[in-house]
């Protein structure tokens, strides 16, 4: 994987430089234009109309495409667009598997696919064995997996999910956000779909919303593009020339930041007013093992527990300096959000405790600040606990 990397990382950094084929610029132009002029009456040329295909995000797909050793990728207008488009390839009657620990986003949007009759859907814990072996009796016609899971960063073995869905038919979809394909390559581990909130470590700098799903099978990304194309979700052209751009850096900032992160999950683990650390860096962590199997490396977020319920929660938050109280991550900037209010406050309790969500539970996304410094912060706050 190692050479295989080095060279994704150089043509990342070169994706669409001095391709202009008007002025030779360096870094691509972008193409705002909704429309495009036909050749004649009866012919267009490569590009017709903005919502069907535009240059920049052709850029970004192709890219991302190469990132994840796929056929081809769908750019989308988020990260819940492109989880909500790959169901448009099942009819009514089909059966979805999700994490019951899933974001709430995706759970929220599964649910309700369902009340409407719109699909049928079933969410299980995948790291119960039992429960998946019996579950898959019921023949899915897709499985969608997150891993690592937010908040808890639970991992689950791609490789053999994919395969007992391939048993009975079913396609795989996985969740990638949390790690970028600089980390984690589901389509190479078996699964047919690779989605990401491109507003997350794709883009890095929390000042783009947009999505992507990556296909293994050319037939799979046709149908894809087409309901993307038809539905009216492909993302913008500022949008997609944003994201290209931040991810030229991707590699660097996910390498300083995940550094930075195991100094701070080793600082909670060992901290006394820390009951629980999730991680899959550390030994410690129930994935750390599958981590080291089906990723490389276990990224920069972080969960944890703080002694003291909800009140020392809160108080966490309050008194901390560098960390925004905001429910994104991945950006350059370090983030903590409060899952039970933020991420996961569209769930109920009863749901939230069931996916082992508590009220003492804290996730943050670790930026580009010195680590010395995130950690003085995060002892600073304890201390006041």
């Amino acid at each position: 994987m190692g050479e295989d990397m080095t060279s994704k990382r150089t043509s990342l950094v070169q994706a669409g430089m001095g391709d202009d084929p008007a002025y030779k610029s360096v870094s691509p132009p972008i193409y705002l234009s909704s429309t495009y002029c036909f050749d004649t009456i009866t012919q267009k040329g490569k590009y017709d109309y903005g919502r069907t295909a535009n240059p920049n995000r052709d850029e970004l797909a192709e890219t991302l495409t190469l990132l994840e050793n796929g056929s081809s990728c769908v750019v989308t207008s988020s990260g819940m667009s492109a989880i909500d488009l790959v169901t448009n390839l099942f009819n009514a009657d089909a059966l979805i598997f999700a994490p019951n620990d899933c974001y709430a986003g995706t759970h929220r949007l599964l649910s309700n696919r369902a009340e409407q009759g719109r699909l049928k859907v079933k969410f299980i814990d995948f790291l119960d064995v039992k429960e998946v072996s019996e579950a898959f009796k019921e023949k899915p016609a897709l499985v969608m997996l997150e891993s690592p899971s937010n908040p808890l960063m639970r991992l689950v073995d791609i490789q053999e999910i994919s395969k007992l869905a391939k048993s009975v038919g079913a396609l795989v979809a996985v969740d990638n956000t949390f790690l970028s394909p600089v980390r984690q390559r589901p389509l190479d581990l078996g699964a047919d779909f690779s989605i990401h909130s491109t507003t997350k470590y794709l883009n890095g700098h929390s000042d783009v919303v947009g999505g992507a799903i990556i296909s293994k099978k050319e037939d799979h990304g046709n149908q894809l593009a087409w309901w993307a194309n038809c539905l009216g979700i492909t993302g913008s052209p500022f949008d997609s020339f944003m994201t290209l751009r931040g991810m030229r850096t991707l590699h660097a900032r996910m390498d300083a930041q995940e550094s930075s992160a195991m100094k701070v999950a080793q600082f909670l683990y060992n901290h006394p007013k820390i009951s629980k650390v999730y991680y899959p860096g550390l030994p410690s962590d129930p994935g750390y093992n599958l981590c080291k199997k089906q990723q490389s490396g276990p990224g920069a977020m972080i969960s944890f527990e703080v002694i003291g319920g909800f009140n020392s929660a809160k108080s966490v938050i309050e008194n901390l300096k560098i960390f925004q109280l905001a429910p994104s991550l991945g950006g350059v900037e370090s983030l903590i959000s409060y899952p039970p209010t933020m991420t996961h406050g569209g769930m109920s309790e009863t749901l939230r405790r069931d996916a082992g969500i508590k009220e003492n539970l804290l996730r943050i996304s670790i930026g580009l600040e010195s680590s010395e410094d995130i950690i003085q912060d995060l002892s600073a706050s304890f201390a006041l606990i």
